[in-house]
């Protein structure tokens, strides 16, 4: 039996598995591959919200990706909530340690019931570290803003926040448009051309779609799709998702498998 490709997740743990690590490892399964996880982070929350957040050590985060990576070889790796500032230096050296390999960085910035999950002053100071070690940057309509200092109100605003955050970070930009009030539009920038990927909005509140969308990105890459086409099956495989999600606890929804 061939054995299985390997993909990590670099991120933190959130304890109701409706994102983080625990989504991820899931959405790596569910294309085939076995994953992996270095912890950043643990946070307390629950549906309804993160109440706080804990950021592990360095020295740790490093530790458990060097042990991982003297025993296997990952074709994939994919970097979700930092957890604090002292941490991006161990994210550049990941990354700067794996030239040859898909990378997938979900700029994890903010929780959705608002509590920082990256001190707000060390953000620019992460996208210049990371410039141009990346496959692709992920991120939603307020982190683009964050990146770009452009308010996002429409798919110009998009285009326009995407090439900046390209200029920025040299990484191609995917921006995740779930939040966008009437349809869903997913905007790829590569550096060259602009790919619009749209879908009818589902009302309804749904946790860890971003840490989802980005961890299947990762995985249709892995499998050698290109830059687009991993957009477009993503982009697909995220909506039957949020279709499927269901309601557990007396917050958001959570992605079911």
């Amino acid at each position: 039996m061939t054995p299985k490709k390997i993909l990590l997740s670099v991120a933190g743990h959130d304890p109701t598995s409706g994102a983080g690590v625990s989504l991820d490892l899931k959405v790596f399964q569910l294309l085939g591959f076995q994953g992996m996880a270095a912890l950043t982070s643990i946070t307390s929350q629950n549906t309804k919200g993160v109440r706080k957040v804990h950021c592990l050590p360095p020295h740790l985060l490093w530790d458990q990706y060097k042990t991982l990576g003297e025993d296997v070889s990952f074709s994939g790796i994919k970097f979700g909530m930092v957890g604090c500032g002292k941490n991006i230096e161990i994210i550049k050296r990941i990354l700067t340690d794996n030239p040859n390999i898909k990378k997938v960085v979900d700029p994890v910035f903010k929780s959705s019931s608002g509590a920082w999950l990256l001190e707000k002053d060390s953000i620019p100071g992460y996208i210049s570290e990371i410039k141009g070690k990346a496959s692709l940057l992920t991120p939603n309509l307020e982190e683009a803003n964050m990146i770009s200092g452009i308010k996002i109100k429409n798919t110009e605003d998009m285009k326009k926040a995407a090439k900046s955050i390209f200029n920025l970070s040299s990484i191609p930009c995917f921006i995740k448009g779930g939040h966008f009030p009437e349809q869903i539009v997913n905007l790829l920038y590569d550096g060259n051309e602009f790919h619009f990927f749209k879908k009818e909005k589902i009302k309804k509140k749904v946790h860890g779609t971003g840490c989802f969308l980005s961890s299947s990105l990762l995985g249709y890459m892995a499998k050698g799709n290109s830059l687009e086409k991993a957009c477009l099956l993503a982009t697909e495989l995220t909506h039957k998702a949020i279709k499927n999600a269901v309601k557990i606890g007396q917050g958001q929804n959570i992605i079911s498998f």
